[in-house]
């Protein structure tokens, strides 16, 4: 499918077919391209944890508010931010660039020193925004990328995190969840998979500056 005709195709699953389950290539698909979310600074504040367990997606149903995509779905995908962004954080980031790129010193280091000022300076609610907001950019990544391998997806923001970073063991893993995403194909009885999609006018949503 062109990229359009995939976000047509794309809506909010209410209803997963349980007995179809998302292949291992597909997997692979979405967590690379998890992985390639671009992201501020290019720090990557995010992991994504991958639940295909049954008995631990119905553990965490009574903290989503019953919503049944959660044990419904193929897989379910959770968005987590790290909870120790610091100096240890920055100076990895800065040495996998030098690694990768070979990049020296003399380039590397006004910008890490930038950085490293710059989150020491923060307050950890502040660190927490930012790396929410960039968890964000991974989910609309995801969503995409699920649209356009035909996989179904239903993004949520209605769960206990901290039930849910209890059950999974985030805080060892010194994580914090903030989005769900759920990840399936449709039943065929869900009613709102034929439901025309609502949306603004382009006129009402797009704004053309132009010297023509």
């Amino acid at each position: 499918m062109s990229a359009i005709k995939s976000l047509q195709w794309r809506y909010a699953t209410k209803k997963f077919d349980n007995s179809k389950i998302v292949s291992k290539e597909k997997i692979d698909i979405l967590k690379q391209s998890f992985n390639l979310t671009p992201t501020s600074y290019g720090l990557q504040p995010l992991k994504l944890v991958v639940v295909q367990n049954q008995e631990l997606q119905d553990k965490l149903l009574e903290h989503s508010f019953q919503q049944k995509q959660v044990v419904t779905a193929s897989h379910l995908l959770v968005i987590c931010i790290e909870t120790e962004i610091d100096s240890d954080f920055i100076n990895h980031h800065f040495n996998l660039v030098k690694q990768i790129r070979n990049t020296p010193d003399e380039i590397l280091n006004p910008f890490k020193n930038f950085l490293l000022k710059d989150f020491e300076n923060k307050s950890s609610l502040e660190i927490e925004q930012w790396a929410t907001k960039q968890a964000y950019l991974a989910l609309g990544n995801l969503l995409t990328i699920c649209a356009n391998e035909e996989i179904d997806a239903c993004p949520m923001e209605g769960f206990n995190p901290e039930k849910y970073d209890e059950i999974l063991e985030l805080k060892e893993k010194k994580l914090k969840s903030v989005l769900l995403l759920p990840i399936g194909y449709r039943a065929k009885d869900d009613f709102f998979a034929d439901l025309e999609k609502v949306r603004r006018p382009l006129k009402e949503t797009i704004i053309d500056i132009t010297n023509l």
